[in-house]
């Protein structure tokens, strides 16, 4: 099983480098990196490149370790006692399987995504740390052992919000996707905008990386917000010369809400302008 990327997805080769190296040492691949540059794109590509299940486990401040193996709903049990329900005598019919039961027994080897990690409690990863590496984990209700047929390609994304233990670290094959380029970024503008003009995506390309030099930024617009930027252009027929005039009493591009997300970087923007605005009077 090799990744090489899809029609839809651009790799760049150490990142197949790294999905193939985790699926060779069965360890669960840690992908790292700026929100908005295609981590958990990058679970669903990797399961439609190898024609494989793909489970996804998205992880918020409240989710418990637990949850991922299994749930146990014993007041709706209790419940249906009371009532004299005939299916409150099986404990099994009151226990919900989670994502990682789901992906043990699946019959073909599955992906599993465990998406943004490190908004979990500190414990979260810890607590994943047998299950993960012994692949089973005991189930008391019931007094069985689930077992993983296979070991699933597990990928874990984290955006850094919080450091991860290094017990963790250890079981994991590590990857940080980086930035990507400007000629990166424009195979990946021709992937979701086939045939888009050339000098278009150029003069886009040099204002999105022009905003993201601008020092003391509070949040860099990434890949996925100028895929929204260019959508926008194209739908309003904005031409390639507006985004040329390079007048700094005009700091702030069209359609900047598809770019900046912070009310302190537009005034940073409308601040710039402004001083250009008094140099140049």
């Amino acid at each position: 099983m090799q990744f090489t990327g899809t029609k839809d997805y651009i790799a760049t080769e150490d990142l197949k480098v790294a999905v193939n190296a985790a699926v060779t040492l069965e360890r669960p691949l840690l992908v790292k990196g700026e929100p908005g540059t295609g981590k958990t794109v990058l679970a669903i590509e990797v399961a439609k490149s190898l024609g494989a299940p793909l489970l996804e486990w998205h992880v918020k401040s409240t989710t418990k370790a637990q949850q991922g193996l299994y749930e146990y709903d014993a007041v709706a049990r209790l419940r249906d006692g009371q009532l004299g329900e005939e299916r409150a005598r099986d404990v099994a019919n009151y226990i919900k399987r989670g994502k990682l039961w789901e992906a043990f027994v699946a019959d073909a080897r599955p992906v599993l995504l465990i998406d943004e990690i490190d908004k979990a409690d500190i414990e979260f990863p810890n607590d994943l740390l047998q299950e993960l590496d012994r692949m089973e984990f005991f189930v008391y209700e019931t007094n069985e052992t689930v077992t993983a047929r296979q070991r699933p390609i597990v990928i874990i994304t984290s955006n850094n919000e919080k450091e991860l233990p290094d017990a963790f670290l250890r079981r994991c094959f590590f990857h940080y996707i980086k930035f990507p380029d400007a000629a990166t970024m424009e195979d990946i503008v021709e992937v979701h905008f086939p045939g888009i003009k050339k000098r278009l995506v150029s003069e886009a390309l040099k204002v999105f990386y022009e905003i993201r030099d601008v020092p003391g930024l509070k949040k860099k617009p990434s890949t996925s917000e100028l895929l929204d930027w260019l959508k926008l252009l194209l739908a309003e027929d904005v031409p390639e010369d507006v985004l040329r005039e390079r007048d700094p009493r005009k700091a702030i591009p069209p359609l900047h809400g598809a770019l900046l997300k912070n009310e302190q970087d537009v005034h940073m923007f409308e601040r710039l302008a402004f001083l250009a605005r008094r140099d140049q009077g």
